[in-house]
C-alpha cells in the first residue's frame, strides 16, 4: 500500500504549476509614465498596457487601440475576436496584433484567470474519493480471520477439554497460514499495475490504480469539442468558385492574405500550397474588421466580409453553411468564397460509436455557438449536447450529470484552460495530452498521449478487462483458500497444502494478473 501510495503521488505532479498562468509583471501607466508591476499591485480604474503577443493579464474596457484577441484557453472558441475603444476584455486573452491600452475593471482576485485556477483547486475538493479495495477488504478480512482463528484455538479446547489444547493450537496456526492474504496483497496492486502499463502502450496515462478501477465503472463521458472531438485549429474546408476554376479563386486569396498574421489567412495560403511570388503583389490594404484589399498583376483583389465587397456594390452569394466564410472578389466581379472551420478528428465518430457499445453515454458540453455544436454533435453521432458554456457553467452540468444519473460516475474529456476545471471535478477527468494545455493535464486522472478521442474508448476497456481480472484473483484466492480452511480445521489438511494455498494460489494469482498488460 505504501509503495502503491508513493507511485500515484509521484505520477501526479503538483497544482502550483498552475500559477505560470498568472503573468509576472504587468505595464501600468501612472502619471504619463510606465511601471512593470505584479498583478497583485494594480488597482482597479488604472490603465495597463498591453503589447502584441502578450496575455491580458487583468479583466477590463478597451480605452485605445484595436486588435483581435485569442481567447481559445479561456472559451475554446479558435476564431479570434475584435475588439476596440470600449470593449470589454478578460485576463488570459492573448493579444494577437497592435498594442492595446485596458482600464482595469477587475483586480488580479477577481479576474477570469484567479477564479479558474481557484474553481480548479475547489472542484478537486469536492471530487468524489474512491476507496481502495485492498483497505476495504483488509477492514473485514483481517479481524475476521484472526477471530476465527482464536476460536478455533479456544472454543473446543473448552469444550474438548485442554489436554488437547496443542492440536487445536496447530490447527489455528494452519489457519492463519492458510488465510494469509499474499495472493490479494500481491496480486490486486500488480493486475492494476500491469493495466496502467498495458495502457501507456496505446499512449494512455492513467495516474494510478484508483483512477483505473473509477474509469471502469464510469458510463457518462462528457466530452468538449475544441481540440478534443476536432483538431482545434482553422482549416479549409471547401472552396467554391463562382465562374472561375479553384485554383484561380484559391490563388486570389491566398496572395491576399499572404501578408496576414490572421488565422484565417494562415490557413489559405497553407491549402494555396505554392510559393508566393512577391513581385506579383502590390497595394497590400488591410482593412480593420472586414478583410484585405490588394493588388495581384495589377487586379484588384477584395477577400474578407460579404460587407467589405458591399461597400464596393459587389453582391456577394453567400453559402447556408455555418462554417467561417471569406469572400473573394477579383477585378472588381465576385469569383466565389471559401468555407473554413474546425475540422473533425478523424476518429471522433468512431470513437462516440464505441463509447456506445461499451455503454457509455456520450454528452457534448462546448463555449462555442449552439449551431456549430449542433452540427458537430450530429457528425460525430452524440445526441445531447449544451452549447455557450463558461467553464463554470461546465462545472455546474456535469455536477448535474452525476446528479441526474443518481450518483453514476461521470468522465469528462478536454483540453483547454477552460476545461481544467470541470476535468478536475469529474470523477475522471481526462486530458489531451499533446495539444492539451498544462493546466488541463496537471488536472487530470488520465492523459491521451495521442490526442485520439478513440483512446477512451481503450481506456475503458483496459480498466474493465483489468477490473474483471481483479475480481478473477479474489474470487481464485477466497474459494481456495476457504476450501483448504475447512479442510484445515477438520483437521483434513496438512502444512503442504496450506503452503499451497498461500505461495501456490500467490503465483497462479500473479501470473493471471500479467494478463492485463496484454492488451489487444
Amino acid at each position: 500500500e505504501l509503495f502503491q501510495t508513493i507511485a500515484v503521488e509521484k505520477s501526479r505532479k503538483s497544482i502550483t504549476k498552475l500559477m505560470e498562468l498568472k503573468p509576472e509583471s504587468v505595464t501600468v501607466v501612472r502619471n504619463g509614465k510606465t511601471y512593470e508591476l505584479p498583478p497583485e499591485d494594480i488597482l482597479k480604474d488604472e490603465i495597463i498596457a498591453v503589447k502584441t503577443g502578450e496575455r491580458i493579464p487583468l479583466d477590463g474596457i478597451v480605452t485605445e487601440g484595436e486588435s483581435e484577441l485569442d481567447t481559445s484557453a479561456l472559451t475554446g472558441e479558435f476564431l479570434p475576436v475584435e475588439v476596440k475603444a470600449g470593449d470589454s476584455v478578460l485576463s488570459g486573452s492573448t493579444n494577437l496584433r497592435g498594442l492595446l491600452k485596458v482600464r482595469v475593471t477587475n483586480t488580479f482576485h477577481e479576474s477570469a484567470v484567479s477564479k479558474i485556477l481557484d474553481m480548479v483547486q475547489n472542484s478537486s475538493e469536492r471530487k468524489a474519493k474512491t476507496e481502495k479495495f485492498i483497505t476495504r477488504f483488509a477492514r473485514v478480512y483481517t479481524p475476521a480471520v484472526v477471530i476465527a482463528a482464536l476460536a478455533l484455538v479456544f472454543i473446543p479446547s473448552f469444550i474438548l477439554g485442554f489436554d488437547q489444547f496443542s492440536k487445536w493450537l496447530y490447527r489455528g496456526l494452519l489457519f492463519l497460514v492458510i488465510s494469509c492474504p499474499c495472493a490479494l496483497v500481491i496480486s490486486v496492486p500488480l493486475s492494476f499495475f500491469a493495466g496502467i502499463g498495458g495502457a501507456s502502450k496505446k499512449g494512455i496515462l492513467i495516474k494510478g490504480a484508483k483512477n483505473l478501477e473509477t474509469m471502469a465503472k464510469c458510463k457518462t463521458l462528457a466530452v468538449d469539442k475544441t481540440g478534443t472531438l476536432t483538431k482545434g485549429k482553422f482549416t479549409v474546408l471547401s472552396v467554391n468558385p463562382q465562374g472561375v476554376s479553384q485554383d484561380i479563386l484559391l490563388e486570389a486569396a491566398a496572395y491576399a492574405e499572404s501578408m496576414s498574421t490572421h488565422p484565417i489567412g494562415i490557413s489559405i495560403v497553407q491549402r494555396y500550397g505554392k510559393e508566393i511570388d512577391g513581385a506579383r503583389l502590390s497595394d497590400v490594404e488591410e482593412i480593420a474588421g472586414n478583410g484585405v484589399r490588394a493588388k495581384l498583376d495589377g487586379k484588384e483583389i477584395l477577400c474578407g466580409k460579404k460587407a467589405l465587397l458591399e461597400t464596393t456594390g459587389i453582391a456577394a452569394k453567400s453559402s447556408e453553411d455555418s462554417a467561417t466564410a471569406v469572400y473573394v472578389a477579383l477585378d472588381g466581379k465576385f469569383i466565389g468564397e471559401i468555407l473554413l472551420g474546425d475540422e473533425i478528428k478523424e476518429t471522433s465518430a468512431t470513437a462516440v460509436s464505441r463509447l456506445r457499445e461499451l455503454g457509455v453515454e456520450t454528452v457534448l458540453l462546448t463555449g462555442d455557438k449552439k449551431d456549430t455544436a449542433e452540427k458537430v454533435a450530429k457528425k460525430v453521432g452524440i445526441k445531447t449536447f449544451f452549447s455557450e458554456l463558461l467553464p463554470e457553467n461546465k462545472v455546474e452540468k456535469v455536477e448535474q450529470l452525476i446528479k441526474d444519473h443518481d450518483r453514476r460516475l461521470v468522465a469528462f474529456a478536454g483540453d483547454g484552460i477552460n476545461d481544467a476545471p470541470v476535468i478536475a471535478r469529474a470523477d475522471i477527468g481526462i486530458a489531451m495530452g499533446g495539444l492539451g494545455s498544462d493546466i488541463a493535464i496537471e488536472a487530470a486522472d488520465v492523459v491521451l498521449m495521442n490526442d485520439d478521442p478513440s483512446s477512451i474508448a481503450d481506456a475503458v476497456k483496459i480498466s474493465r478487462k483489468t477490473m474483471t481480472i481483479v475480481r478473477e484473483n479474489i474470487i481464485f484466492a477466497l474459494g481456495v483458500k476457504a476450501l483448504v480452511l475447512i479442510f484445515g480445521a477438520l483437521g483434513l489438511a496438512g502444512m503442504w497444502l496450506a503452503v499451497f494455498a498461500d505461495v501456490g494460489v500467490a503465483v497462479i494469482a500473479i501470473l493471471n494478473a500479467l494478463r492485463s498488460s496484454r492488451i489487444k
